[in-house]
């Protein structure tokens, strides 16, 4: 190879590669174990919208709980969707749930090489088609994030706004590299993770610096359409208190946070009326958690009641104490370290 764009950043990476656990060092061959691809996908899934740093955590815990994607298939659903709490956009999580029983029932317990296959599992889009190809089968395969956006609209000073500019992108890697393989996508994914960041891209020290054709304010690249303000819904949670145990619902299966253990709560909507709570009662407002969404944010009230023995309702009624530590999605978790701080155990009140 002579000296071109592709050499330098390969270069750059053979010395600068983040250790990643999910990820082979650069030159190394892959691990011809059919866990292997297993280990790609799921860090695939919990990396989108998330950091590479929230996802380390999550990686570990779920590859030693269920260290095959046999094993994931035969989970509980209720289990892995606790497991996900925190990582957010729990529709992943149901989807990883659905496609390690598609990979089982369909595919044999093994996950498919080609790209075109891939992309008929659920929750596996071209991007995360395209990375499983490359970097658990050595495939050739074009892989696009928002990361390799922006190295390359630099690159080429692409100017057309984001999402218009993809086939732009894409020509434009297809010329640069034409084996497309691993090394050279997370080459460019850690380029941007470490040089060529956001706000501040540190362009004096970039390996690609002699071909680059940004020119000045190169931090005004990727050009992207401005966002619609996001909706703003109201919402109520519950805390309902009984003999020192709340009690926690599980969410319907469909929907936000579905199948997830959450405080009761009402429908979230545009209006502010008060909707009836599971149980009647002299409910106290104790303040207000906010928390967005993709598309809308959410003002949830936050009332808390308790009653000397626990009435008929259907949930699980959870030590006070066991609440924080019960997997509650983001919303929820607000919502509880609220109640635990404004409404004391009654031998404190």
């Amino acid at each position: 190879m002579t000296d071109t764009p592709a050499k330098a950043l390969l270069d750059w990476y053979s010395q600068n590669a983040r250790d990643l656990p999910w990820r082979t060092p650069p030159g190394v061959p892959l691990p011809q174990d059919a866990d292997w691809p297993y280990r790609v996908w799921l860090s695939e899934i919990m990396l989108q919208q998330t950091t590479v740093a929230a996802v380390r955590g999550y990686f570990a815990a779920f590859t030693a709980r269920w260290p095959t994607v046999a094993a994931l298939a035969a989970a509980d659903d209720a289990e892995v969707m606790q497991a996900w709490a925190g990582l957010g956009y729990y529709a992943r999580a149901r989807n990883l749930l659905a496609c390690a029983r598609a990979i089982v029932a369909e595919h044999g317990g093994r996950f498919p090489a080609a790209e075109a296959t891939l992309r008929t599992l659920p929750g596996i889009g071209d991007y995360t088609a395209a990375a499983i190809t490359a970097f658990a089968f050595g495939g050739e395969a074009i892989v696009i994030d928002g990361n390799v956006e922006r190295v390359i609209t630099r690159l080429h000073a692409i100017e057309t706004p984001l999402p218009a500019a993809r086939p732009q992108i894409r020509a434009a890697l297809a010329t640069m590299h034409p084996a497309h393989d691993g090394d050279f996508a997370q080459g460019l994914m850690d380029l941007a993770s470490r040089i060529c960041t956001p706000k501040k891209p540190m362009c004096l020290i970039c390996p690609l610096q002699r071909w680059c054709q940004v020119g000045e304010d190169p931090a005004r690249l990727p050009v992207k359409l401005a966002k619609k303000p996001r909706p703003l819904r109201q919402g109520t949670a519950w805390w309902l208190e009984a003999d020192g145990r709340v009690l926690t619902i599980t969410r319907p299966a469909k929907g936000l946070l579905g199948g997830m253990s959450a405080l009761p709560s009402s429908d979230w909507r545009d209006g502010d009326a008060l909707p009836p709570p599971p149980h009647p009662g002299g409910w106290r407002h104790i303040g207000t958690v906010s928390h967005g969404f993709t598309h809308f944010e959410l003002a949830l009230r936050v009332m808390v009641l308790r009653l000397p023995a626990a009435p008929p309702i259907a949930g699980d009624w959870l030590a006070r104490d066991d609440v924080a530590r019960a997997g509650l999605p983001t919303l929820f978790q607000k919502a509880a370290s609220l109640a635990l701080a404004q409404f004391p155990p009654e031998d404190e009140a």
